[in-house]
């Protein structure tokens, strides 16, 4: 397939074809050679007579017709390409919460040929300049509000040149001056137009480079087979876009069925009750953690408006699943999915779902579980999650593609077990990523920050069983000499994590001790801390109320 970009830089940086997972199935879904996905899901619906329908809608009466997100995202797409030089295949940084803006941006780059980089809005600058420089950014679209964050990560960073800021009007103001009119570059449907970062237990970001094709192939697999979304449905979630699971579920999937979404900047569980309420959604993708909630806090919010509920970013308690059935008479659609293979490839839906299993692989995708070999295990034998499909894992520039790979199957780190009937149910994470509240939190990552405190000589970071957040961090630290332990020190640590990075990656439960476990090589032994943990956990559980 002959790329459409100028710059080849994606293209270079793709792991060896012979390291790509078997990608499958792509015959069945039929995509031409030439295909931009912006195109596919925004111009072709005002082509085909939709663009008067509503596709955004926000908090303040906000509602964006397809026409209207249409003609913003050619006015950015005339912008980077008149005002700031972007040449196709360049790759475009967005740094914003949730907002009509934000999908206007993102349209606009892919229209233009660039790739999007999209970043959360909780992240600090240092952790924006890796991703730069990783993926050599050079301009950058951003909500006015991060400007500190954006200002500060500009000066520690040269390679990103240009940043414009929406919302404060110096974006909108180049939109002003150019055409509503804009034809979407003739990309490749192997080119890339995404860049998604996950974070691995050593705490190093990797990218995820999805192509054209890929963008399509989710709306086409999970949500026409399993969501199964029709145009009058209103989609409403917390996920953060720059979450392929938010982008998925809040962006692509309502747009692939040329329905409508309700974008919330901020949405902790009581505001995503309110606001399911208020706009009257009928379909809402969050957390386990988030329905817990609004099962235990939200009681007298209606929620009768939904009628599919979707789950994802941890494993589904049956418990959670049961008691939102018992409230809602709605069972969760749970699924797994990762970065690395773009949104849910194993799930089910109404009668075929059994509380407690995640599901059965999508359509078009297959799995299996394995050994440490790769060889294929019975039903009802634990081992590890391998799968296969459409779309599937390729790491910009990064060794641990041949081990996320293996033999054409993505290994995706999870202990899993099938069932006779195939339905695979989850056991455990099978590596050191801590998963609280749907987020995915590397604990290295944030014991690296804490040693950057004086007080700090020693720390070890594991997750801690959590009834509310699935689990929460929780760091052991060993002090310096000098430093003696309080509860003003450890909301001291609690907020230079909170400064430095992410500040959802803060440990929420912190414990100073004499000494960390350790191997005689030196090695901090923190499976034992887990399992101290676990056992914590289990005695608090077991002991009478």
């Amino acid at each position: 397939m002959k790329s459409a970009y100028h710059d080849t830089f994606a293209a270079d940086h793709l792991p060896p074809r012979d390291q790509w997972p078997d990608l499958i199935n792509l015959d069945r879904l039929g995509y031409p050679e030439q295909v931009n996905c912006a195109a596919e899901l925004l111009d072709r619906a005002v082509a085909e007579g939709d663009g008067d329908r509503v596709v955004l809608r926000a908090p303040g009466g906000v509602a964006w017709t397809y026409r209207q997100l249409q003609e913003q995202a050619n006015r950015i797409a005339h912008t980077l390409v008149g005002d700031m030089g972007l040449r196709t295949g360049e790759r475009v940084l967005l740094f914003a919460p949730n907002n009509p803006m934000m999908v206007a941006c993102w349209f606009g780059v892919v229209k233009a040929g660039g790739i999007v980089v999209a970043l959360m809005p909780m992240l600090r600058a240092r952790e924006i300049c890796v991703m730069v420089e990783k993926a050599q950014v050079r301009h950058a679209l951003y909500d006015h509000r991060l400007a500190a964050e954006m200002t500060e990560a500009r000066a520690k960073c040269p390679r990103l040149e240009q940043a414009l800021a929406f919302g404060g009007g110096e974006l909108e103001a180049r939109m002003a001056t150019q055409s509503a009119n804009f034809d979407a570059v003739p990309t490749s449907a192997e080119d890339v137009c995404l860049i998604a970062f996950t974070s691995g237990t050593t705490g190093v970001p990797k990218g995820t480079m999805h192509f054209h094709r890929d963008v399509l192939a989710i709306c086409d697999t999970f949500s026409q087979h399993v969501l199964r979304p029709t145009r009058d449905d209103l989609f409403i979630g917390s996920p953060p876009l720059a979450f392929t699971f938010g982008l998925g579920g809040l962006v692509l999937f309502p747009m692939r069925a040329r329905a409508a979404t309700v974008l919330i900047e901020k949405a902790p569980p009581p505001e995503l009750a309110k606001a399911i309420e208020h706009f009257g959604a009928t379909i809402s993708f969050t957390s386990p953690t988030g329905y817990r909630f609004m099962l235990e806090h939200c009681g007298n919010v209606n929620l009768t408006t939904l009628r599919t509920c979707v789950s994802a970013g941890e494993t589904l308690p049956k418990a959670t699943s049961d008691a939102w059935f018992e409230k809602t008479g709605l069972r969760i659609i749970d699924g797994i999915g990762s970065t690395e293979i773009l949104h849910i490839f194993i799930s089910a839906a109404g009668d075929d779902i059994r509380p407690g299993a995640t599901g059965k692989a999508v359509p078009l995708y297959e799995a299996r579980v394995i050994d440490a070999k790769g060889s294929v295990l019975p039903p009802g034998t634990v081992g590890r999650l391998a799968v296969r499909g459409p779309t599937g894992c390729r790491y910009l520039a990064d060794d641990r593609q041949k081990k996320y790979v293996v033999d054409g199957w993505n290994v995706t780190g999870d202990a899993y077990l099938m069932d006779a009937d195939g339905y695979f149910w989850f056991q455990a994470r099978a590596d050191d990523m801590i998963i609280s509240s749907g987020y995915n939190i590397s604990g290295p990552e944030v014991e690296a920050t804490l040693l950057e405190h004086p007080a700090v000589k020693e720390c070890a970071v594991v997750g801690s069983p959590d009834a509310m957040r699935g689990a929460v961090v929780k760091a052991f630290v060993v002090l310096r000499d000098g430093h003696a332990a309080s509860d003003h020190l450890v909301h001291e640590l609690q907020n230079h994590v909170k400064a430095q990075i992410a500040p959802y990656k803060y440990p929420r439960a912190l414990e100073f001790v004499v000494a960390l476990p350790k191997t005689e090589t030196g090695k901090i032994q923190r499976f034992k801390l887990r399992q101290q943990e676990e056992a914590k956990a289990a005695e608090k559980n077991s002991t009478p109320a």
